[in-house]
């Protein structure tokens, strides 16, 4: 049997699956160590993908050349673009998947990926060389791999311990093991650890609910997608979701309850995401309000397990029945699993470096929720990054990161590594400073030629994403150039409001007028739609035209947002690490030298975003470099 490999994953959750895809995919031998192979890329938490950030981060990982938002497509069964009422650096796309094809599915695309195997254990301990580096790994049945290079995202299973009202039970989900022994010997190495929470809904019986108290939500049916891949479709029977509410009865049964629960009655001593709250926090946090909206979402597509969104809860089983059984739609519940929360062990990341390589011990990444992160996405991301530079330093290539003005994945790491987490970590668009430049549109543009330069996104990417570039600004090159006289338009303007032209224009004046779209004028104006049909490929006509659009209507914002990037990019250019003896240094703060040691920051553009390292100890590094 092979046990000497290049990269070894231990995890295969969201942030493990792509991380050992990547590596395998840029050449380097990678086993995939896991708990349970029928398990692959669980859903564990709701089965849905995507959301206001995350979905940016899906779409970022696909134009590098991972894989999730092409299993996402090929296995969804409802899609919507979030936010479409605001501004496009607030559109955010969302999914809801079948959760058994999405894990089948994952697992067919790492069984048939060249250089990766599998290993179904439990890693006990990793072994670190005289060198300060990771040799390999120990697993509970007594097989040593060796590795050049080790990649740890192990999610909620490191002594994870769940709890429904006062019951717990060890495990990394609900019937399936903990994983025990690798905080400790972690630990022993110097490694910072605490523990996190988390939680889920109950998991409803469809048959049981009454579908007429309900409103129904369906899914969007145009050409959005995740996957920039023309040929990458959705393929299963939509299905949609459902919108009910809580009431004043629910909230006195969960109230009745709360002696009980492990979130107040101390049972439970870490902290859980406030952006994702529990049912019973919501009902003591906003005391004053008398309904809670709740989602119904389908598993899967024919299935009749049912994923109660906005539900979360760590209730006794009776006091969350009964509190559901209040709700019209559920009067008649039947439930297939409580919610319940789960408590685990993270990492402190600022242990990291951007490339996710851990500062004790070399070759050794970390990804997911071991730092402190929540969200599949989020993992994803992460494990991207990781299993890529984890291939690259095998192979003695320089290293991969990205920046907070490059991506939403750019962001999230450096956030992680900088400034390190006091509650699980979720993504938004507000903690990206130049979210209009990180739009989910353009995440090819901007992410797939440093895929391509690694060797992660093929060839056939790359020229798909030319073609669509050269399209798009040569629309908006035409739309420049192109002149309409007030007798083709002007009745057309006058009956959609907006007012009409009393001198010829370019067609560029008319796309940035709020009240009018490309598909708008496109309809009305026949030189137009024939210039479209001549020159912008059918299959993805519509996603080229949104992106020429967005360039079109948002150009002053997005050059403005160009130029504060690169404010941002001249401290990032200035290297500080291992260039001064911050304790010598009596004019910094004596918080500023204690966080400056501690956190060895890259460059001073990283040094900025540490909490607590003010723009007076900024200037002071930079005389100190003589800048």
């Amino acid at each position: 049997m092979k046990v000497d490999y290049d990269v070894i994953v231990i995890g295969a959750g969201h942030a493990g699956c792509e991380a050992a895809h990547a590596a395998a995919r840029l050449g380097v031998s990678t086993l995939l160590i896991t708990l349970d192979m029928n398990k692959i890329a669980q859903m564990s938490c709701n089965p849905a993908v995507g959301g206001i950030a995350k979905g940016q981060i899906v779409r970022e990982i696909d134009a590098l050349g991972g894989m999730m938002g092409i299993v996402t497509d090929r296995t969804a069964i409802q899609f919507r673009m979030l936010n479409r009422s605001k501004g496009p650096a607030m559109w955010s796309p969302r999914s809801q998947s079948d959760r058994r094809k999405f894990s089948d599915l994952w697992r067919d695309i790492l069984e048939h990926t060249p250089n990766l195997n599998m290993w179904q254990d439990d890693v006990v301990d990793i072994i670190v060389g005289e060198d300060g580096k990771v040799a390999g790994v120990k697993t509970a049945l007594g097989v040593t791999f060796n590795a050049k290079a080790v990649v740890l995202t192990a999610g909620t299973f490191l002594n994870g311990l769940m709890h429904i009202g006062r019951v717990q039970a060890r495990g990394g989900r609900v019937a399936e093991p903990a994983s025990t022994g690798l905080t400790a010997r972690l630990a022993a190495i110097g490694f910072v650890t605490d523990r996190m929470k988390t939680g889920t809904p109950v998991r409803i019986d469809a048959r049981s609910v009454d579908f007429s108290q309900t409103t129904v939500q369906e899914g969007d049916t145009d050409y959005h997608h995740f996957s920039y891949l023309p040929d990458v479709k959705r393929t299963l029977q939509p299905r949609p979701c459902y919108i009910l509410y809580t009431n004043e009865r629910t909230h006195d049964v969960l109230r009745r309850g709360l002696p009980d629960s492990p979130l107040y009655n101390g049972q439970i001593k870490s902290i859980g995401p406030r952006y994702c709250p529990s049912i019973e926090t919501k009902i003591v946090t906003f005391a004053d309000k008398t309904e809670h909206q709740l989602f119904l979402e389908p598993e899967g597509e024919t299935t009749t397990e049912f994923y109660l969104n906005g539900f979360s809860s760590s209730l006794p089983i009776d006091i969350q029945i009964e509190a559901l059984e209040t709700i019209p739609a559920l009067r008649d519940v039947v439930i297939y699993r409580p919610g319940y929360a789960i408590e685990y062990d993270f990492f402190d990341p600022t242990q990291l470096h951007h490339t996710l390589e851990t500062k004790l011990v070399g070759n050794l990444y970390f990804a997911g929720q071991v730092n402190g992160t929540t969200g599949y996405e989020e993992a994803a991301g992460q494990g991207l990054i990781a299993g890529i530079n984890a291939a690259l330093r095998v192979k003695g290539e320089p290293e991969f990161t990205l920046g907070r003005d490059q991506a939403y994945i750019g962001v999230l790491i450096d956030d992680l590594v900088t400034k390190g987490v006091d509650e699980p970590y979720r993504m938004f668009t507000s903690r990206a400073e130049y979210r209009i430049l990180l739009r989910q549109d353009d995440a090819d543009m901007r992410l797939t030629p440093l895929g391509y330069r690694i060797g992660l996104a093929d060839e056939r990417r790359y020229r798909l994403m030319e073609t669509k570039q050269h399209q798009r600004d040569a629309f908006i090159e035409f739309a420049r150039e192109f002149s309409i006289k007030p007798a083709l338009i002007n009745p057309y303007l006058e009956r959609v409001g907006t007012a009409p032209l009393r001198q010829g224009v370019k067609l560029i004046d008319l796309i940035l007028r709020p009240q009018l779209t490309v598909e708008m004028l496109r309809e009305e104006i026949e030189p137009l739609a024939r210039w479209i049909d001549e020159n912008i490929e059918t299959e993805r006509r519509d996603e080229i035209l949104e992106a020429a659009e967005i360039l079109i209507k948002y150009d002053g914002y997005i050059e403005r947002e160009r130029q504060n990037a690169a404010k941002l990019t001249r401290l990032e250019s200035v290297k500080l690490r291992g260039k001064i003896n911050y304790a010598d240094v009596k004019a910094l703060s004596t918080e500023a030298r204690q966080k400056l040691e501690r956190m060895d920051p890259a460059t001073v553009g990283q040094a900025s975003r540490i909490p607590g390292i003010s723009p007076a100890d900024v200037n002071i590094l930079l005389l100190l470099l003589g800048r």
